[in-house]
């Protein structure tokens, strides 16, 4: 499978990039076809008023590499890992650019708004996080907010990994061991079991029923 793991931390060597770069050893390991992106290489520029920057075939004419990172990056995918710091409790100001821009191209304006809403649909993604607050409410806005992406593009979520830390190669230290959570988060990604239950959901007696014996 394809999976892309998108670093959204200004830094290229912080806590979240460690967390990034294990969650791609892992799924290597597995015999994914991984990769790490950098986001700052891609994207330079906010979401603008698409009613004034659209030229007349309908395009996006933010001049950056946007584009190029949903068209031969993204949309191919099968799983995407999102790694961010902890920014005043939400996602880097990056990675909410990034998932801000997405409307430019799944737009009904967008010539090729199918193909892009097609591309974005039906992945895996997972979160990778790191803060230097142990206090479990510090990460629950950033896992909403994936949870919700996950929903509105039919996609399933199928797990998080947060390290404590602030100097950078703090998350070496957390007890939790986020580094090799992240690692093994990244070999399981297509094991994991996704689920969203209603009252009147058909289920297995046991959770792991369908996926044969636990290992």
């Amino acid at each position: 499978m394809r999976v892309l793991v998108i670093s959204s931390s200004p830094r290229r060597n912080g806590n979240s990039r460690q967390l990034a770069e294990a969650a791609l050893e892992g799924a290597r390991e597995a015999g994914h076809d991984a990769e790490l992106v950098h986001l700052d290489d891609h994207m330079r520029h906010f979401l603008r008023d698409c009613r004034e920057c659209r030229n007349a075939e309908g395009r996006c004419t933010i001049n950056d590499g946007y584009e190029r990172l949903l068209r031969e990056h993204v949309l191919p995918a099968d799983a995407i890992v999102f790694a961010t710091p902890i920014y005043w409790y939400g996602v880097s100001g990056q990675l909410k650019v990034f998932f801000d821009r997405i409307f430019c191209f799944i737009a009904a304006s967008e010539p090729e708004s199918e193909m892009f809403v097609g591309g974005l649909v039906g992945k895996r993604h997972a979160l990778l996080m790191s803060g230097e607050e142990s206090y479990p409410g510090a990460m629950l806005a950033l896992v909403h907010e994936l949870q919700e992406y996950s929903r509105y593009t039919h996609s399933d979520f199928v797990g998080y990994v947060c390290g404590i830390g602030n100097k950078r190669g703090d998350v070496q230290q957390d007890p939790s061991e986020p580094v090799a959570t992240a690692r093994a988060l990244g070999r399981t990604l297509f094991e994991r079991p996704a689920t969203d239950y209603r009252i009147d959901t058909e289920r297995p007696g046991s959770t792991w029923a369908t996926l044969g014996s636990p290992r």
